[in-house]
């Protein structure tokens, strides 16, 4: 399952990409740090934390700290209303589900077509081949809890020891991906094997 490993952490880019020497993410870091208000000093580490990733990943940061796997399409973290606790929401790109693939009957030869992949990276379809034919584009919605017992404490507040921050969101950003890795490497490795 190595090769189908669902998250990581792309450090050596993040150096290179850096313009002043302590990382592309802690600039970025620091570039948005409004994303963390409301988090500081919270006595759960859900709204750091979930600030933390959405700082290394797409659109705050392209690319991101925070890599994933070419069928995983986005990931977000989100505290969950009901108990305060933190959701994974993943979406993957996945084959046609069974029910399509054991019979053709619905196809009416009309040239159906899955996901359009660019070097190997799934991608939407364009609007050229869309006009040309139909497209049937499958995807699973992950929704899961994210265990905090590893996440580090939210720090106190902005000004309190500034270099701690960057520390903390990392070791964050480690554990999320460590806790995503062991919860949907299995689903991305499963998924690279089946036929699409």
């Amino acid at each position: 399952m190595g090769g189908h490993r669902a998250f990581r952490l792309d450090e050596r880019s993040d150096r290179e990409r850096a313009r002043f020497g302590k990382g592309f993410y802690v600039e970025r870091l620091w570039a948005n740090i409004g994303e963390f208000d409301g988090a500081w000093g919270d006595i759960a580490p859900v709204a750091f934390c979930c600030a933390a990733w959405r700082i290394a990943t797409p659109p705050l940061s392209d690319p991101g700290l925070v890599r994933w796997h070419r069928r995983i399409l986005s990931a977000e973290c989100v505290r969950n209303a009901w108990d305060g606790s933190m959701t994974a929401r993943v979406t993957l790109v996945s084959p046609p589900p069974a029910a399509l693939t054991t019979s053709r009957e619905w196809w009416r030869d009309r040239g159906w077509q899955g996901w359009p992949e660019i070097f190997g990276q799934f991608v939407e379809p364009a609007e050229r081949d869309v006009a040309k034919a139909p497209h049937l584009r499958a995807t699973l919605q992950v929704e899961a809890p994210v265990p905090l017992d590893r996440l580090p404490a939210a720090p106190e507040s902005m000004t309190d020891h500034p270099e701690e921050i960057a520390e903390t969101a990392y070791r964050a950003l480690a554990v999320m991906v460590a806790e995503l890795n062991e919860l949907l490497t299995p689903i991305v490795a499963r998924l690279e094997d089946a036929p699409d």
